[in-house]
């Protein structure tokens, strides 16, 4: 039996997220029917990041076993073949021993969220980013996103069915930039908490449009009630962009 690592992008719109579901198609389900169809074996592909329906991924890490002896380089393309024509791609694949674990390996995530400011409504980049059609002030977002940089008690920006054992994490990053008409949030954390990111996102949306200060954000924060926060960003701005692990 060999443990294969694959790092993964997807399109999360037609699935209803990363994990195998009842009501619908998921990518972790066509990830593993595409490795039986070239192996016959039935396996169970773990992710690094559990993906809500709608989220993207640029930098989802898997990890699976296999008893079929191949190169990494004949799974990623035989992977590939049978996702066809699904918005799902295995960029790269790697034997890695045993121990190796894509999600309790892992010592950092990253994520992306885009917003895109502009009076049209998006074309080829619906689905891709939050339509917002009045101009956010970033730098405010800025300086008002410093507030939640540390380690802290997130309930106020945690989803109700989370299932973490504890509220409080560590965020070591969340950064806004703007370029033209698009702003980028960016976060960084070992981890975080269901809905978390969407949740800051909604909340500098608020200080974006003048409607909060960085001091409400604090309060927010300091609230530990979720009724306390903004409101719950879409999902189709969100990014898994990197998982990374001890060299």
């Amino acid at each position: 039996m060999t443990r294969f690592r694959l790092l993964v992008e997807y399109d999360g719109g037609p699935y209803v997220g990363w994990q195998r579901q009842e009501n619908g198609a998921s990518i972790q389900q066509a990830l593993e029917k595409a490795v039986f169809a070239f192996c016959g074996e039935r396996v169970a592909t773990t992710g690094a990041g559990r993906t809500d329906a709608g989220v993207h991924a640029l930098g989802q890490v898997v990890h699976l076993d296999i008893a079929r002896a191949c190169s990494a380089e004949t799974l990623r393309d035989a992977v590939n073949f049978h996702l066809k024509p699904q918005p799902i791609a295995v960029l790269a694949a790697a034997e890695v021993g045993p121990d190796f674990h894509a999600r309790f390996s892992a010592i950092g995530r990253r994520y992306l969220y885009r917003i895109l400011c502009r009076r049209a409504p998006l074309a080829l980049e619906r689905g891709r980013a939050w339509w917002v059609p009045v101009p956010l002030n970033a730098a405010a977002m800025q300086e008002a996103a410093q507030h939640l940089v540390g380690r802290h008690d997130f309930t106020s920006f945690r989803s109700s069915i989370c299932q973490a054992a504890s509220p409080v994490k560590t965020l070591d990053r969340l950064d806004i930039e703007q370029q033209g008409e698009e702003i980028r949030i960016h976060a960084a954390a070992r981890s975080f908490l269901h809905h978390q990111v969407r949740n800051m996102v909604g909340s500098l949306k608020l200080v974006g449009e003048g409607r909060w200060s960085g001091d409400d954000i604090a309060a927010a924060l300091a609230a530990r009630d979720r009724r306390a926060a903004g409101p719950t960003a879409p999902p189709e701005g969100l990014f898994l962009t990197e998982v990374r692990y001890p060299s």
